[in-house]
């Protein structure tokens, strides 16, 4: 079973070997969520990198020669994602999610936008809002969907438009129904 205090430890261990070798890491997914008011069940944090997918192996290897168990799962050329590592233990399981030659940008701009923390002094930075819904209109599908509209519910006085700029700029469509539905409450 997942003790969270030891999975957010160990989540801020492998953050701390990813920064040893110059990597920035965002906490993505449902701990993200969480942090902007919509909280769902989850036993592991995501972590956004952006790393060449050809870097990404070593990364595995270097988590691994830090004495934790990885599994690495390279991309192929279809895959939305630049490969995904898994870190799974006692604690439970840590995610790093490369996006790497697939969309750096967007987990670059979170990373110098990003004020949440998941601990006050803590160095694990959370998702900024308007980055959380562009990942998910890019992975697509209706549990994506309905978690943004979930978020946007959740955050009703978030800036629509610095959401909207966010997408456009990043040519990711599908918001504006999205947003209807969640401001109309149905």
């Amino acid at each position: 079973m997942t003790r969270p205090a030891d999975l957010l430890d160990t989540t801020e261990r492998i953050a701390a070997l990813l920064a040893e070798q110059g990597i920035q890491a965002m906490v993505i997914g449902a701990v993200a969520m969480a942090a902007h008011r919509y909280v769902r069940h989850t036993e592991d944090i995501d972590l956004g990198v952006n790393v060449p997918v050809r870097d990404l192996a070593t990364v595995a290897g270097s988590l691994r020669a830090a004495g934790l168990e990885v599994i690495f799962r390279e991309p192929d050329e279809q895959d939305p994602l630049g490969g995904v590592i898994d870190i799974t233990g006692d604690f439970g399981l840590v995610q790093i999610v490369n996006f790497g030659e697939r969309f750096p940008a967007i987990i670059d701009s979170g990373l110098a936008t990003a004020t949440l923390r998941t601990r006050p002094d803590g160095p694990l930075r959370i998702t900024p809002l308007p980055h959380l819904v562009g990942l998910k209109l890019y992975a697509g599908g209706m549990k994506s969907k309905a978690d943004i509209v979930e978020l946007l519910r959740r955050n009703p006085s978030a800036d629509r438009d610095a959401i909207r700029d966010l997408c456009r700029r990043y040519r990711l469509r599908g918001l504006e129904p999205l947003i209807r539905e969640a401001d109309e409450g149905g």
